[in-house]
């Protein structure tokens, strides 16, 4: 079945600006069940860019004196391959950049964090799927009439996500734990270490499922994720994650070699603080909540989608720069 590129729409713990992983959504590769694509490799460049520049202390904006930001690029690299309709599974290999302006004692630091970050490999599955029965129409010309085969009008599925990331990414960053020193009078700072790392340091469990379904040229899906964490380096331990992303949608354009599609995306989550030497990192627990438009497209094996996500809500602990927003965008091919 064609829908199981339904499976690879779940964009993974996309709310995490740390892990980030993405999962093309190959479903919109072809609106006909002949083709039967499924089998083989495919590949996909992925980009989220997010800009933190507003503190918040304990959820309430406060003033920014400084101007401290960060600005935060995760590239993707992604190879997969779908064995059958059923299971595939994928590598996700990160790049990230990192931009920071923050006040340190009385003086300003600027800088750049860059490198791989931590690599993650993914079995995704379908669990279960329906859909109607397809409607066949006949090509009459000529002599013998031709049975065309067309999709269905109704696809439900439940999709599984399974995974693991291996500590790959430098942690170096996260040594500034151990020589924080606040200086009275100074201003204090909402960027550290944590958040400047390019790896957790730790083995995480990834673990997630998705709700997909589509009536003729209306469509949703909801994805959730939680990712398990292990212990971390420098006595530095990253709290658990559980995040969400997905909404409903409506293809503009629904051909044989031809998707263009709109849905209202609805994204967040929802993390815990983190613990530093066995004890609670104050400035670390966050939930927050997402809307914005994305695309999505094709056109023969070719695929794409770009998305905006704007906060409405962002509860946190403590002192932290949150995101002001985030853009995302990616482009696949399958072999």
């Amino acid at each position: 079945m064609f829908f199981f590129g339904a499976l690879i729409a779940a964009t993974s713990a996309r709310a995490c600006d740390l892990c980030g992983c993405y999962t093309p959504q190959l479903d919109t590769m072809s609106a006909t069940p002949t083709h039967q694509w499924w089998n083989g490799f495919y590949g996909a460049i992925a980009e989220q860019f997010t800009h933190f520049g507003t503190l918040q202390f304990e959820g309430n904006e406060v003033a920014n004196p400084t101007g401290q930001y960060l600005n935060s690029s995760i590239t993707q690299f992604v190879a997969g391959y779908t064995i059958n309709d059923r299971f595939a599974v994928q590598l996700n290999v990160p790049f990230i950049y990192r931009e920071f302006k923050r006040p340190e004692g009385f003086r300003i630091d600027r800088g750049t964090e860059s490198g791989l970050g931590d690599i993650t490999l993914l079995l995704k599955g379908v669990a279960f799927r329906y859909s109607s029965a397809r409607e066949r129409d006949f090509n009459v010309s000529g002599k013998n009439p031709v049975a065309i085969e067309h999709e269905p009008d109704f696809t439900l599925s439940i999709l599984f996500l399974a995974g693991l990331k291996v500590p790959t990414g430098d942690t170096s960053r996260i040594k500034e734990e151990f020589h924080e020193i606040e200086i009275p009078g100074a201003p204090e700072s909402g960027i550290h270490g944590h958040d400047l790392t390019l790896g957790t340091g730790s083995y995480d469990g990834i673990f997630g499922g998705e709700l997909a379904l589509r009536y003729k040229k209306f469509f949703a899906d909801q994805t959730l994720l939680f990712t398990l964490r292990g212990d971390g380096a420098h006595d530095y331990d990253f709290a658990n994650d559980l995040s969400w992303d997905g909404g409903p949608g409506y293809y503009f354009v629904r051909q044989r070699d031809t998707i263009l599609g709109l849905q209202f995306l609805i994204s967040g989550e929802h993390k815990d603080v983190d613990r530093f030497r066995g004890n609670p990192a104050g400035d670390t627990g966050i939930t927050s909540l997402f809307l914005g438009p994305r695309i999505v497209a094709s056109r023969g094996h070719w695929s794409a989608e770009v998305d905006v996500d704007l906060p409405v809500l962002i509860d946190n602990t403590a002192l932290q720069a949150v995101p002001d927003y985030r853009l995302r965008g990616a482009i696949s091919y399958h072999f």
